[in-house]
C-alpha cells in the first residue's frame, strides 16, 4: 500500500553548530520501520539481523531518556540517556528528530545515519509514527513501512501477554496503538506482521528494500 505523508510539525532543526550535512553513497537508503506498541517490530528487526544478503545494513540504536527494561542493554537496544544530556545533544545539532513517546523522549543519533550512508549502506531505523513524518520531511526519499497486526484485538492481546507495563501505561499504549493505525495511509508501504510468521514478514521488508534500490539505483540522500 503507498501513501501520501501528511506528518506533524517538524521538531526544531539542528543547530548551526551541529555537524555538517553529509551526502550519502549512490543507492545507499533510509528505511524507517514504524508500527503501534506490541506489533513486533524488535522481533522483525532480529530477524533482519539474521537474514543473509548482498548490501550491508545498519541498524539505528536511537536514544531514549526511559529506564531500560529487563533484558535490554544500553548500546544494543537503544542509547539509555539522562533528561539532561538529551537535551544537550538536541541542542547542539546531533538529533535527526526528537519526540516524545509515552511520556519518555526518543531520537535518532544524526552521526550515525549519515556515516552509515556515506559509507554506502542501507540504514534501518525504527521510529514511531511522529518521528517517521519528522524524518521524511527532512529527508524525502526515506522509505518508509508501516507494520500492521492482523487485527486491533490480536494486537492488545500481544500488548497484555508482554507484561511490561502499568495497567495505566497499558491503556494508553492501546489508544495510541489505535490512533497509530490510523495513520498506516501516511507510509510507502504496510506490511502485516501475522502471529507466528516473523521470518516472511521479514522477508518481506528485504523485498520492498530490494525494490527500491532498483528503482533508485543512484539516488543519493542529504542527511
Amino acid at each position: 500500500m503507498e501513501g501520501r505523508p501528511t506528518g506533524e510539525p517538524p521538531m526544531d532543526r539542528p543547530s548551526a553548530d551541529g555537524p555538517p550535512p553529509t551526502l550519502g553513497a549512490p543507492g545507499a537508503l533510509l528505511v524507517i520501520i514504524s508500527g503501534p506498541s506490541g506489533v513486533g517490530k524488535d522481533t522483525i528487526i532480529e530477524a533482519l539481523r539474521r537474514r543473509p544478503r548482498e548490501r550491508d545494513y545498519h541498524f539505528v540504536v536511537t536514544y531514549t531518556t526511559r529506564a531500560a527494561r529487563p533484558g535490554e542493554v544500553d548500546g544494543v537496544s537503544y542509547q539509555f540517556l539522562s533528561p539532561e544530556r538529551f537535551l544537550e545533544l538536541k541542542a547542539a545539532g546531533e538529533l535527526l528528530e526528537a519526540t516524545n513517546v509515552h511520556g519518555n523522549w526518543y531520537a535518532t543519533p544524526r552521526r550515525q545515519v549519515s556515516q552509515a550512508l556515506s559509507e554506502g549502506r542501507d540504514v534501518i531505523l525504527k521510529i514511531d509514527v511522529q518521528g517517521a513524518q519528522t524524518v521524511k520531511k527532512r529527508v524525502p526519499d526515506a522509505v518508509l513501512i508501516f507494520v500492521v497486526p492482523p487485527s486491533l484485538e490480536t494486537l492488545f492481546h500481544r500488548l497484555k501477554a508482554r507484561a511490561t507495563e502499568s495497567v495505566d501505561e497499558l491503556e494508553l499504549r492501546q489508544r495510541n496503538a489505535a490512533l497509530e493505525l490510523a495513520r498506516q495511509d501516511d507510509y510507502d508501504y504496510v506490511v502485516v506482521n501475522e502471529t507466528g510468521e516473523v521470518e516472511p514478514t521479514a522477508a518481506r521488508i528485504d523485498e520492498i528494500i530490494a525494490t527500491e534500490h532498483g528503482a533508485n539505483r543512484d539516488r543519493r540522500l542529504l542527511i
